[in-house]
């Protein structure tokens, strides 16, 4: 990842990111929520449909060695996937990943932000993209308007956090984990838009086992609340 360039971290807070979405264009019928739990009964209060799923979650020696998945580094899905080349940008690029993943059911309004960034990158590489990402004013503009408006004080860019977003969506009929740092999208099986949801959560239970005296992990999903 480059140093060069650094970001100030977002908090996971659905109302931080629903503001923050809204000014990158993305109409306000679909939002991010909290899911409380992974037991069926929480994961029924979650309104449908939900077309991604963002998980933050500790880095730590243990989840650094024990990958889950399989790299698609030749995947001929039609997944939008991007580099994170900027420091502490994860947050972003963990919303880029769930709303370009999501073109074809979310309407983003043409003058705002994510719709111009998305026009401009379609057809670039992953490498290409990230450069893009760093040296589009308006997306930075966006994240650093809402990188200060958490509950928390927010930190500096110059400061290493150690937990990581990612984002699980439903491509082509498979589940994928898509995760800047990785080199391509993470191939974690079938699954449909109707159980994107549940398919998601069985895969962070699988992030969860690999350090069970961990807890410092947050979910939100990110569905059509109109």
């Amino acid at each position: 990842m480059a140093e060069n360039q650094r970001w100030i971290p977002l908090e996971s807070n659905p109302d931080v990111l629903n503001k923050y979405i809204a000014k990158l264009g993305v109409p306000t019928e679909w939002q991010f929520q909290d899911i409380y739990g992974l037991d069926p009964d929480l994961l029924a209060m979650v309104s449908q449909p939900v077309v991604a799923v963002m998980l933050l979650y500790p880095i730590t020696e243990k989840s650094k060695a024990t990958p889950i998945g399989t790299f698609e580094e030749d995947s001929k899905s039609e997944t939008y996937f991007v580099k994170q080349t900027i420091g502490n940008a994860c947050g972003t690029v963990a919303i880029v990943h769930a709303l370009a993943n999501n073109k074809e059911k979310i309407q983003f309004i043409d003058e705002k932000p994510f719709a111009s960034f998305l026009k401009s990158t379609l057809d670039k590489s992953p490498e290409e993209r990230a450069t893009c990402l760093g040296t589009d004013e308006s997306m930075g503009a966006a994240h650093d308007d809402s990188a200060h408006e958490g509950q928390t004080k927010a930190p500096s860019a110059d400061e290493k956090v150690n937990t990581h977003f990612v984002a699980f969506v439903c491509k082509d009929g498979k589940l994928y984990e898509m995760n800047g740092s990785n080199p391509s999208p993470t191939f974690h099986g079938d699954t449909t838009p109707d159980t994107l949801l549940q398919d998601s959560v069985n895969v962070v239970k699988k992030f969860m086992e690999r350090d069970p005296t961990e807890l410092n992990f947050t979910l939100m999903a990110l569905s059509k609340v109109n």
